[in-house]
């Protein structure tokens, strides 16, 4: 062999061109191990941290009645989110297979109760939440271009529609690309926090301090709001879980998933309590509850011209939440098809680019029909409370595979008293939830009560008619052509 060619096969050897015979005869298809520690922190942070923090952390002031208060509220839920994180910690080591909620029920529970959550997810929950956090990415991503004046509802619906295909096409391409927009997403994200955070420590340590006299004064406290400002703050660090939905593709899950789970959740906690004592430094309580999007106010009264490049850090955020999401929740699509509950194509991955095509595109239609028809905002307030309850449920099926399966391997084991405190948490917040808005959420129990007979038509009865199973091969055979995508290689 020439000298020539030897340098030219070293080369290629450094660029990662050549293959071993039997790589070279076939490469392996399926979803490789990508998620590092740093991708799984900007998951976790990146679909934690949305629109809220920059909106209207008002809701927490309100319901506590003083800013002290207010401050304890959001330690105290940044705690308990903790606590509930360490408990998905365990069941992400123990249970390495990705799903999240739907993989651990099953385990726990069965196939009959994971298939309501799977029901609840697919039909309203899913499709309603990734359109409200894109209608506020299409808000604020317009929002320089008509100050002053109102934005028109149809061109936000469609830079919404935009932003949501746009995110689609990015987890449907490459899962490294998707992994890596989302690192730097979240810095944005960040960078926007530490813009709010390092003005507002700077007025606080040249003494700015008015605002905190009489942080602690009782006399607006009342014991009934308590419950709705933990409600809020609760839902302000809701996406902790979505690490546990990728366990398959986290390189060293047993490892990774506990240390990004309590960096994430250090990070957002500080991020969120300091952020609050900047809002206070420079806004009065009065003042806070009533701007209709804090970040913006402050930016106003703090960085003059440069408040206008908040909208557009707060709708980067929303994209990264919606980016996050999405791609946590198609892998809970495409376990749910690999046991037998969905059709068999959301299964399967495409044979060039290695991402689970058809359970990524399985919420675009219903989100898109939620976005122009649906009452978005309305099935969020009657389904909000189903999160708390599923999650509940899988931290009580914790307590429960303690006692049914002792000898589980347990890399990362939490003290016992985690999973109690943290389960009658989110059951008094179901409980609080049927006691303050009954219809709703009767409404949101009705809806997810109807995956049992959709259980018992879909999966439990197998004898179909020919030609109900002929349409259904027909339609995973022309589903699976169409997309190029083929059975993963285990």
């Amino acid at each position: 062999m020439t000298k020539r060619c030897l340098a030219a096969q070293k080369e290629d050897r450094a660029n990662g061109l050549t293959m071993s015979p039997e790589k070279d005869q076939k490469k392996k298809v399926g979803l490789g191990k990508k998620v590092t520690l740093l991708r799984g922190i900007s998951i976790i942070i990146g679909t934690i941290i949305g629109a809220g923090i920059f909106i209207s952390p008002k809701g927490i002031l309100k319901h506590s009645g003083s800013i002290g208060m207010s401050l304890i509220v959001w330690i105290a839920c940044g705690v308990l989110s903790l606590f509930g994180a360490l408990c998905y910690a365990e069941l992400g080591t123990c249970i390495k297979k990705s799903g999240g909620h739907y993989t651990y029920i099953m385990e726990a529970f069965g196939p009959q109760m994971a298939f309501i959550r799977l029901w609840a997810d697919l039909v309203a929950i899913r499709p309603a939440g990734m359109a409200v956090i894109s209608l506020a990415f299409g808000q604020y991503i317009l929002e320089p271009l008509f100050m002053p004046c109102g934005i028109p509802p149809m061109a936000i619906k469609l830079a919404t529609a935009i932003g949501i295909t746009s995110v689609m096409y990015l987890n449907s391409m490459s899962v490294t690309w998707t992994a890596r927009i989302q690192i730097f997403l979240t810095c944005s994200k960040l960078l926007a926090i530490a813009i709010i955070i390092v003005p507002g420590m700077y007025q606080l340590f040249k003494g700015e301090t008015g605002n905190f006299e009489n942080a602690f004064d009782l006399s607006g406290v009342e014991l009934s709001g308590m419950p709705l400002a933990f409600y809020s703050g609760m839902y302000a660090y809701a996406g902790w879980f979505y690490l546990n939905f990728v366990t398959e593709e986290v390189e060293r899950p047993e490892r990774t998933v506990p240390l990004a789970i309590c960096i994430s959740m250090g990070i957002v906690t500080s991020c969120y309590v300091l952020t609050n004592v900047a809002y206070y430094t420079v806004m009065s309580a009065e003042e806070l509850l009533a701007s209709e999007a804090v970040a913006v106010t402050f930016a106003e009264k703090l960085l003059g011209k440069f408040s206008i490049a908040v909208p557009v850090f707060v709708a980067l955020s929303c994209y990264g939440s919606m980016n996050g999401c999405l791609f946590a929740l198609s892998r809970m699509f495409f376990v749910a098809s690999r046991e037998g509950q969905l059709p068999e194509v959301l299964s399967m991955v495409h044979i060039r680019r290695h991402t689970p095509l058809a359970a990524v595109l399985i919420l675009y239609p219903m989100t898109m029909l939620q976005l122009f028809v649906g009452d978005i905002y309305g099935l969020l307030n009657f389904m909000s409370f189903l999160r708390w309850l599923f999650i509940g449920v899988v931290v009580l099926g914790l307590i429960y595979l303690r006692y049914t399966k002792p000898d589980l391997p347990r890399p990362f084991k939490v003290p016992l008293f985690i999973p109690v405190v943290f389960c009658f948490t989110c059951f008094f917040m179901v409980f609080l939830s049927l006691y303050s808005d009954p219809i709703n959420t009767g409404i949101g129990f009705a809806i997810s009560l109807t995956g049992i007979p959709a259980y018992y038509v879909f999966i439990y009865f197998t004898d179909r008619p020919k030609w109900c199973q002929r349409a259904l091969d027909s339609f995973n055979r022309n589903l699976q052509i169409l997309l190029e995508v083929v059975p993963a290689e285990q």
